[in-house]
């Protein structure tokens, strides 16, 4: 199974929306959703600052702000 983690924070509109979004997909694709606050976190804040939500598959980046769901797919669909 393939390990989605999208990194946000608290109260983050599109944060919310994107995790909405990937677990819409789920019927289609074999995946897991971990999210990761970075509240607090000072490496991952300057790491993901402004940028959330950031979108990892199996720990590689694949995205951030908006989830495209065909794009998605294609990812997470490739072996």
């Amino acid at each position: 199974m393939r390990e989605v983690t999208i990194y946000s924070r608290s109260g983050c509109h599109l944060c919310e929306v994107a995790h909405q979004a990937l677990e819409g997909l789920q019927s289609q694709a074999d995946f897991s959703i971990t999210q990761v606050l970075i509240d607090g976190n000072s490496e991952l804040i300057e790491k993901y600052g402004e940028q959330v939500p950031v979108i990892h598959i199996d720990g590689k980046p694949h995205d951030y702000f908006r989830v495209d769901p065909e794009r998605f797919l294609a990812a997470i669909n490739q072996r």
